[in-house]
């Protein structure tokens, strides 16, 4: 596949980091920046343009007229909006892909889609406000995916020391506990396993679990974890991401208060946000926590634009309340050395971004035999989940799982027939029309075919 990429900021750099690793993927790299053209094309296998997206000559040179997909993820809305527009005038045939992050633009974003014939439109900010408050409703769950149209979840929580989990095969989850749940990864210090039925779990190992909803509550009740979402938040820094996170939970009846410096955009925030209670002052002063009770909030939130502000506020945080505590971070490369502080759920904007993009261009090379759904890294980025939809003629379909010749270290994990969930055993059947969300260690699954031998 032929994919152009406009812009080389942390989104295109994670994008053809990603990319890259795939198979049948030719790269080009469009940036004004030479000096950022010439270490990207060094150091993975592209093509790399200097120029400006939105000049003619430029995209031509990028061979614009070949492209299957043009990415626009340069540093400005409306500069992303005008190359996508050029790039369907010069070639029929691509697929645009734009990086939209104003709240006043997303307000009309499906006009904005049909009338410059977008595939997809991915906004960082509100994909990130949604993963928030997705684990401040479950807030003893570190990160949750969801599947299947909402119906599936995958959560990722830590076993604590004396938890029941603790030195626990796998295989006894449902025989003792009667939970219809899946483990389907454990990450133990560097290592990322997808485990058998005698893996033994133990204090310390963080644990992904597959459960349709409703499931996993009960199961965190019968392990002893909290399982009622939070109540209010307190939210430093007041940018597009807070107000996307705060209308959400508004809606939802949890209580907001913000924390924003800039008199200007507290102004802003209350006219957009009336429900909330927002604080002109500077959040990063714990004499500004504690003035404004951080003891005494259910959940913290830590959304500045400096990543060394979001880790101290959140270290603090975490010594003054024993509540949810969520970090933003948008330096991808410090990741493994920030895993080390357990700063609670942290939140990589650039990393969604990249994710729903992967997914889209691996949908497009899909064959007769199924199509993704949804896709989404786990296990600290060292696995991913996939949902795939089976059609007819899949040479998975018809067949007990047992029987399925499955590469190593694959999860066929659940199956969602007809909305009913079911988290299969090795004598279910697989049927045409089901989707089926699969775990695997291996990178660059396009097709549900792909997990056979």
């Amino acid at each position: 596949m032929n994919i152009i990429i406009v812009g080389c900021g942390k989104v295109g750099q994670k994008l053809i980091e990603q990319l890259s690793r795939e198979e049948d993927h030719n790269i080009t790299l469009v940036d004004t920046r030479a000096s950022v053209v010439d270490e990207m094309v060094n150091e993975h296998d592209i093509m790399g343009v200097i120029g400006s997206g939105t000049d003619i000559d430029t995209l031509t040179q990028a061979e614009i007229a070949n492209a299957d997909v043009l990415v626009a993820v340069a540093g400005h809305d409306e500069l992303n909006l005008m190359i996508c527009l050029l790039a369907k005038k010069l070639s029929q045939n691509c697929q645009t892909i734009a990086r939209v992050r104003k709240p006043e633009y997303f307000k009309a974003i499906s006009l904005i889609k049909d009338e410059l014939g977008l595939a997809l439109i991915v906004n960082p900010e509100l994909t990130a406000a949604t993963e928030i408050a997705r684990a401040l409703r479950f807030p003893s769950a570190i990160n949750i995916d969801t599947f299947a149209k909402g119906r599936v979840e995958i959560l990722k929580f830590e076993i604590a020391k004396g938890s029941p989990l603790d030195n626990f095969k796998v295989m006894d989850i449902y025989a003792k506990l009667g939970s219809n749940i899946l483990v389907c990864g454990v990450e133990r210090g560097n290592e990322a396993f997808i485990p058998s039925g005698s893996f033994v779990m133990h204090a310390h190992d963080f644990i992904s679990i597959i459960a349709p909803i409703g499931e996993a509550g009960n199961f965190f009740k019968k392990i002893g974890v909290r399982t009622d979402r939070v109540k209010d938040t307190l939210i430093v820094g007041g940018g597009d991401m807070t107000y996307y996170l705060a209308n959400r939970l508004l809606q939802t009846g949890i209580g907001v208060k913000i924390i924003e410096q800039k008199q200007e955009r507290c102004d802003e925030l209350f006219q957009l946000l009336p429900k909330a209670t927002i604080v002109c002052g500077d959040g990063t002063d714990n004499k500004v926590l504690a003035e404004e009770g951080i003891e005494r909030f259910d959940s913290f939130v830590s959304l500045t634009n400096i990543d060394e502000e979001n880790v101290l506020l959140s270290l603090y945080a975490k010594s003054q309340t024993s509540g949810k505590v969520v970090t933003k971070l948008n330096r991808i490369e410090y990741g493994h050395v920030i895993g080390d502080l357990q700063l609670g759920t942290t939140i990589y904007p650039k990393n969604l971004t990249a994710e729903y993009i992967v997914r889209f261009v691996r949908a497009m090379k899909n064959s007769l035999g199924s199509n993704i759904e949804t896709m989404h890294f786990i296990l600290d980025g060292k696995a991913e989940a996939l949902e795939f939809r089976i059609k007819e003629g899949s040479p998975i379909s018809n067949v007990k799982i047992e029987r399925l010749a499955l590469k190593e270290n694959i999860l066929i994990a659940c199956i969602n027939r007809n909305r009913k969930i079911i988290l299969p055993r090795g004598s279910d059947i697989i049927m045409p029309g089901d989707t089926v969300i699969v775990v695997t260690l291996k990178e660059g699954f396009k097709d549900i075919s792909d997990i056979l031998k």
